[in-house]
């Protein structure tokens, strides 16, 4: 990662035209492509940013950062008047938000068999990034619209909040979100149909084959 604290001014444009003045700002341009402008006000979310993928080129004192292409084409317009820091540290693998126990095994699953989850799914990467934390699937439809899939052992409030904020980051038109769980609390399923999100509860030992689905059970 690399971190420059630096007097620099911002332009942004593409979905809309957004300048800040020059000041002092932490510039921060992660391994995965995402780049973010902070002040030191505001608490934790970025005056600007950008998600991953981006192309960044730095040059002369202007740093631009590219995403997208022709008229669909993000632009972030950094031009350094002064350059306090400027350091880069090796990070290493990520394994933060790495899942444990029965929430891996089912992304696992899943990412192998995305139709498990009720729809024609097609799986298009794992742990799709965004500034907040990784997507745990991205798939398409069949119609090619985008799904965005967080699987958690037990899907609770927390669960359907955690999606809605990655709904809101993901930089795609139309993108609908599942969430996939073994178990989904009442009030979790509530909140997620309020917002347009499908709720699917997955058995972890049927999609592996180990058991019969909807098994039933009789008496004489």
């Amino acid at each position: 990662m690399r971190l420059v604290v630096a007097r620099c001014e911002v332009l942004y444009t593409g979905r809309l035209t957004a300048r800040l003045p020059e000041a002092v700002r932490l510039l921060m341009f992660k391994a995965d492509g995402s780049v973010l402008v902070h002040d030191d006000a505001g608490g934790y979310r970025p005056l600007n940013w950008m998600t991953p993928p981006t192309m960044v080129e730095d040059e002369d004192g202007l740093i631009v950062v590219r995403k997208g292409a022709g008229k669909s084409e993000d632009r972030l317009e950094i031009r350094i008047a002064e350059v306090l820091s400027d350091v880069t540290h090796d990070m290493g693998e990520s394994v933060a938000l790495q899942k444990d126990g029965v929430e891996r095994h089912l992304q696992e699953e899943l990412a192998a068999r995305p139709d498990a989850l009720g729809a024609k799914l097609r799986l298009v990467r794992r742990e799709w990034p965004t500034d907040i934390g990784p997507v745990d699937l991205m798939c398409r439809d069949e119609s090619g619209d985008w799904v965005a899939v967080e699987i958690k052992r037990v899907g609770t409030i927390d669960a359907v909040e955690q999606l809605s904020r990655y709904l809101e980051r993901i930089e795609l038109d139309g993108c609908r979100g599942i969430l996939a769980a073994q178990a989904i609390k009442p009030q979790a399923r509530t909140l997620a149909e309020s917002r347009g999100i499908d709720c699917v509860e997955i058995d972890l030992a049927v999609l592996r084959g180990q058991r019969e689905p909807d098994l039933t059970l009789f008496s004489a």
